[in-house]
Parts: C-alpha cells; sequence; structure tokens
C-alpha cells in the first residue's frame, strides 16, 4: 500500500514566502486591534505606517514586476517556509504587541523621532530598490552612484531605520529586538554580498575605499 506524505515537492520562492508573510503581520495586527481595541494615537499612528508598509511591499511588486525577478528568487521547502512566516509574519508584528499593550499615551518626542524615522527611511529603501532595478535593466553592472554613492548597502540602511520607527512608537525597549535581529542578518547578508562583489566586479575595491558598508561615516 503506497503512501504519501504532505507536502513532499512543496516548493515556493522565498518571495512568495515573505509576500505570505507579510499578509499575516497585516492580520496579525488587526487581530491585537480587535483584542486589546485602540485607545491612544499611539495604536492609530503604528497600524497607518506598518500596515501601509506592508502593502507598500506588495503594491511594489505589481508596479515593478521586475522585482520579482531580481530578489529572492531561490526555492525553498515547507520548512522554510513555516520559518519565514513565523519570522517575517509573526515576530514582524511584535513592536504591534507592545503598542496596543502600553497603556501610557504617547508624546510628541515619540511621533517627532518615529515618523522622520520612518518616513526617511520609507523613502532611502525605495530609492535606493528603483534605482538599482533601474539601472540593472539598462545594462549597469555595478551600481555606485546616486544614493548608492556613500553607503553600499543603503537599502538595509532604510529598512532599518523603518523599522527601527516602529519599535520607537511602541515605547517598549523589547521591540527593539526586532531591528537587532534584523541587524544582526543583515551583517550576514553585507558579508556574502561583499565578497561576491568582490569578486565579481574589478571596481569594487575602488567603491570600497570610497564608501561605507551601512552606516554614513562610520561603517
Amino acid at each position: 500500500m503506497q503512501t504519501s506524505t504532505p507536502f513532499i515537492g512543496f516548493q515556493v520562492t522565498e518571495l512568495t514566502a515573505i509576500n505570505v508573510a507579510k499578509v499575516m503581520t497585516i492580520l496579525c495586527l488587526i487581530t491585537l486591534a480587535l483584542i486589546y481595541g485602540i485607545h491612544d494615537l499611539r495604536q492609530i499612528i503604528y497600524l497607518c505606517l506598518h500596515i501601509s508598509y506592508c502593502c507598500w511591499w506588495l503594491l511594489e511588486q505589481w508596479l515593478f514586476p521586475l522585482r520579482r525577478q531580481q530578489i529572492f528568487t531561490d526555492k525553498i521547502g515547507p520548512i522554510a517556509f513555516l520559518c519565514v512566516l513565523l519570522f517575517v509574519g509573526v515576530f514582524y508584528a511584535m513592536p504591534g504587541y507592545f503598542t496596543f499593550v502600553n497603556p501610557n499615551p504617547i508624546t510628541y518626542s515619540t511621533v517627532g523621532a518615529a515618523l522622520p524615522l520612518y518616513i526617511f527611511g520609507s523613502l532611502i529603501n525605495s530609492t535606493a530598490d528603483v534605482q538599482k532595478m533601474t539601472a540593472k535593466s539598462m545594462g549597469a553592472s555595478l551600481v555606485n552612484d546616486g544614493i548608492w554613492r556613500s553607503v553600499r548597502h543603503v537599502n538595509y540602511l532604510g529598512d532599518l531605520m523603518r523599522y527601527a520607527s516602529f519599535s520607537v512608537l511602541s515605547g517598549s525597549l523589547w521591540s527593539f529586538l526586532l531591528p537587532g535581529s534584523i541587524f544582526l542578518l543583515y551583517l550576514y547578508r553585507i558579508a556574502r554580498k561583499e565578497q561576491s562583489m568582490t569578486a565579481k566586479y574589478p571596481e569594487f575595491a575602488a567603491y570600497q575605499q570610497s564608501s561605507t558598508r551601512l552606516f554614513p561615516w562610520l561603517w
């Protein structure tokens, strides 16, 4: 008698898993709002920023189909798929939890710190992605001008600023576990990219001398 194991042969791209996870984050945040209620401007601002970012992530791929061919194209199996859902879908919503359980009214200083982090982080990340995608589609090799001129992984910088804004809004130090974890992940990715780009682009060594990895003027 022949038996079949569920999910045998199941494979999706990393991008598909991340897209599903972004939808899961939206559902997590809506669920938190239904459970804990909205009792301050803190929750309103958080929902607007985090859900709008998730929606933009999905919309960007519809506006720029070429993105789907350039990012997270590796295939993953069911275990990796589940890990992406738990990490990107649930863990990324953690600052939202602390936002909804925070009983303190939001302060002007919190809003004044969080909104510029989110706005400039989103602008930096999106501009970097669009510039690189456009340059690559026009046949460019190493993209090292424009917003990429001074910081070699400026898209990661923008992403970290955006997630830091969620942590600031939550008013909980525990929320900084999220940007901290993403920072560690990016350190790993940066090390791999720097190695591959050194081998791929002869002009990369000069680019390294005139730029920093992630933080302007620091590192």
